[in-house]
Formats: C-alpha cells, structure tokens, sequence
C-alpha cells in the first residue's frame, strides 16, 4: 500500500484561501444580517418569537404541504419522462442526442414570464373553445387550487435543463449497454434490466436531480403568481407586505430546510454499497 506523503497536504495557497474568505463573506454576509434582523428587536433585545408565530401563521402549513406536494409530483413527472428517454439514448439513439439536448435546454433560454403567459393563454381559450366538448372539464380540472397540475406541467418543463444535466453526468460514468445486455441475458424484460441493472447505479445522479427539482419548485414564484396560486413562494412574498420580519424568517428557515435536504442527499448519493465477498 502507497505511503501517503503529506507535502503539500494541509496546505492552503494564498489565493485560494482569498477567494474562499471572499466567497464565505459574500454568502454568509447576508445570511447573517437576515438572521439578526429577525431576532432584534428594538427594545427587547434578542427575541425569537417570531420564528414561534411561523407554525402558527395562516396560510403557512397550507403552502408549504401544496408546494411538498408539487414537488413530489414534479420528480415523479420529470424522472418519469427522462429516465427512459435518456437510456434510449444510450442504447440505440445516440443521433437523436443533439435534439434532446436542444429540447431540454429551451427552457434556459424561454424567459418565464413569456412562457407563464402562453400558459394563461391557452388556459383562457380554452375552456372557452372546449365549453361544449369533455375537454372542458380537463381545463378545469388542471387548475384546481387545491392541487393545480397545470403548475406541474409547467414545472417538469422547467425543470428539464437540470434534469437532463444530471441524468446526463451519471449515465456517462456507467456502461448502460453492457448493463442492459446482462440483464436481458438474465432473462429479464426491458423494464426489469431498467429497474434492476441501471437505476441503482444511477443513485447519485436521480437524487440530484430530484434536489435540483424540488429547490426549482420550492423557490418558484413568477408561474404560481402570474396564475394566481399561493405556493410557498407566493406565500412568503404576500406575507412580507404586511409582515417583513416574518417573512425574512420564514426565508432563513427555508434556505436552512434547503441546505439541510442538500446535506442528506450528498450523503446518500455518496455511499456506496459494501463490496461483496466470495465464499472460498
């Protein structure tokens, strides 16, 4: 087994050190300020009181549990449609590449109030058009304000550059074909050699993406509001009309929420399973 020298290790360059004191200010500077302004309070000193309110706040519960469930139905939706397709890729379409890539990336370049007003569009028209038809329920359905899909939608096609970024970086690191190839020779269908040979070695790359998703909706608020519908995100900015120290907090809290979630998903995404061994 190679000695480990030390030279150079625990050494920290100048310059790196500079850019990271620079980096550490720049980010936590206003973290920081955020969190004094929510705990000073003019003539009382350091309170947390109103971190005690946020449970308590009407509306709270409510956007936080509607924005967890668009969530969790945007992983699903997304991972759904791009999982397969970038296997595909893998497999047999490679030609195809440049167009996927081209298609998940037309979001990053679509600006979000252009695209939230197509939707509003076509959400106008058409139960109008369709006032006569089956359709119509399906327009009304979708933008139920108890759990809007169309918000989902809108989402998943959102969150696609990530997505595909992602998917993108772990499928490089593994032999997909290879992996599909035992498995079919092990008699399993296309959907077993999926789900058995190469999502478990996608782990990492599925967790990012999902993290990336779920910040993506819990952080959204230009469709949601254009739409008039009160995520989290539309929460917290209505609430910071009449209430700015609590809305701050409630920012501090969910920034905490969102590192905490980051943690836990670099955590399991960077466990590997123990090898196994032979019995001699």
């Amino acid at each position: 087994m190679a000695r480990l020298t030390g030279r150079g290790f625990g050494k920290v360059r100048p310059g790196r050190g500079v850019v990271l004191l620079c980096a550490a200010v720049y980010f936590l500077l206003p973290l920081a300020a955020s969190v004094i302004f929510t705990v000073d309070v003019p003539g009382q000193g350091v309170n947390f009181d109103v971190y005690e309110q946020i449970l308590g706040a009407e509306g709270f519960v409510s956007s936080l549990l509607l924005s967890l469930e668009l969530a969790a139905a945007t992983i699903a939706l997304v991972l759904l449609l791009m999982v397969p397709a970038m296997v595909a890729l893998r497999l047999g379409a490679r030609r195809l590449r440049p167009v996927v890539e081209i298609v998940c990336a037309l979001p990053l370049v679509l600006p979000p109030i252009a695209f939230v007003a197509g939707i509003a569009t076509v959400l106008k028209w058409g139960p109008e058009y369709f006032s006569t038809t089956p359709l119509f329920q399906t327009f009304v359905a979708v933008q139920n304000p108890d759990f809007p899909v169309v918000l989902v939608l809108a989402y998943t096609v959102m969150a696609l550059p990530f997505v595909y970024r992602a998917l993108d970086a772990g499928l490089r690191s593994i032999d997909v074909p290879t992996l599909v190839e035992a498995a079919r020779n092990c008699g399993a269908g296309w959907a077993q050699a999926l789900v058995r040979a190469v999502l478990p070695n996608l782990r990492g790359a599925l967790l990012n993406a999902s993290f990336l998703t779920l910040a993506l909706v819990l952080g959204e608020f230009t469709v949601a509001q254009i739409l008039k519908f009160r995520p989290f995100a539309v929460w917290i900015v209505g609430i910071g009309g009449s209430e700015a120290q609590m809305s701050v907090a409630v920012s501090v809290l969910s920034l905490f929420v969102t590192w905490l979630l980051l943690l836990a998903i670099a955590a399991a995404g960077g466990r590997t399973p123990s090898p196994t061994t032979t019995e001699k």
